[in-house]
């Protein structure tokens, strides 16, 4: 099972993060379901503000592709650029924040996440990051599977179907509010034998 990561944790992971530019990186992660290596690939250029999507290479076709994303993702790239100045349009978005401005690599981004989970004693990957935002779009249901299927890219929609499985952590605090709902009282009509009722629904 790809792991998600549950909502708590995920409010818990981003409300660690440092920085603006970190805030929009895992906002998103989340909410546009691309690959660490596409995103941290991100031109300016390739920000589409008007329509809130971004376009990225794609990892398996390398075809430059539209991505859709949330608006507190585009807030935080916004806070992002205010703080750290904008690059030229051809340059890739994410600078590294000490030293010298570099381009952010994926090995820094990773062990950005690393110090948070060392914080919050948590083992979350960049891939968990991916595999949240597709469980995410597989169980809404204002969304089909082959919507989800485009816009996470699959090429493949069973690859897409691997998030409609309920993972057992989710399950288990699914079965937790199900056990906490009240139970609803039956009431039967009046006209009904008590002795009737008991015979065919127990006591």
């Amino acid at each position: 099972m790809p792991r998600a990561i549950p909502d708590p944790l995920w409010e818990e992971l981003f409300t660690s993060m440092t920085s603006h530019r970190d805030r929009a990186l895992l906002a998103f992660y989340v909410s546009s379901g691309a690959r660490a290596s596409e995103l941290l690939g991100l031109r300016l250029e390739h920000v589409d503000w008007a329509c809130q999507r971004i376009w990225v290479v794609s990892k398996g076709s390398r075809l430059l592709e539209p991505v859709p994303a949330s608006p507190q993702a585009f807030t935080h790239l916004a806070l992002y650029l205010d703080e750290a100045g904008r690059p030229n349009a051809d340059e890739p978005v994410w600078r590294t924040q000490h030293g010298e401005s570099r381009r952010l690599t994926y090995w820094a981004m990773r062990r950005t996440l690393q110090r948070a989970n060392d914080r919050l004693g948590t083992n979350w990957t960049l891939h968990d990051l991916r595999h949240t935002a597709a469980a995410r779009m597989a169980d809404d249901p204002g969304l089909t599977l082959p919507e989800v299927q485009t816009v996470l890219r699959h090429a493949q929609v069973t690859t897409t179907q691997r998030y409609l499985a309920t993972d057992v952590e989710t399950l288990f605090d699914r079965m937790q509010q199900h056990y906490r709902r009240p139970r609803v009282k039956r009431v039967y009509h009046t006209g009904y034998d008590p002795e009737d009722v008991e015979a065919v629904f127990g006591g």
